[in-house]
């Protein structure tokens, strides 16, 4: 058997419990080239329920949470990554990455894009006092709580992190990183 090789530098990309355009999310990382798909165990449900595909081309490597200690952030060490992409972000995702908890894959893998000074593109849920989003049987009304709507903006704070907060912001920062990083033709 033969082993396929695995081009770096390397997208990742951490998928959380979140239905905010989730489906979009997975359209946009069929898109790209050589990707980490990491997701966490409420993305994993995600999937369920929603009843999404996670047909992805080739080029996409698939880590679901399944390790305590996040065995797959070990690749941020070594350079595999040009950018993390953390879309969509549940609130509390937020929450624990601006605390600094780091206690699934995805608050893992952005605790060590962050400790490896890899840019990551975050695109939170809870974004402004009333929010139309997807939930299994249709589209909703919420309305994010003043901590949430805190912790996305304390969130744009850190470094080498930028928080987007629409599809379109995420697809506009997606694209400028491709640019950034992929050689031109």
């Amino acid at each position: 058997m033969t082993k396929k090789k695995v081009v770096t530098p390397r997208w990742g990309w951490a998928l959380t419990g979140s239905g905010h355009f989730f489906t979009e999310c997975l359209d946009m990382i069929r898109t790209l080239d050589h990707v980490d798909l990491f997701v966490s165990k409420a993305a994993a449900e995600v999937v369920r329920m929603y009843k999404h595909d996670l047909a992805l081309p080739e080029t996409v490597r698939i880590f679901k949470d399944t390790t305590a200690s996040a065995a797959p952030v070990g690749n941020f060490y070594y350079n595999f990554y040009h950018t993390l992409v953390l879309a969509p972000a549940t609130s509390n995702t937020v929450a624990k990455c601006v605390v600094g908890i780091s206690d699934n894959l995805a608050t893992n893998v952005f605790a060590q894009a962050g400790k490896c000074r890899v840019p990551s593109i975050v695109f939170a849920c809870d974004t402004a006092p009333e929010l139309e989003t997807r939930a299994p049987k249709g589209m909703v009304m919420v309305y994010p709580r003043r901590i949430d709507l805190q912790n996305t903006d304390a969130l744009k704070s850190f470094e080498a992190t930028q928080v987007v907060e629409s599809l379109a912001a995420l697809q506009e920062a997606v694209e400028r990183r491709r640019r950034e990083v992929e050689p031109q033709p």
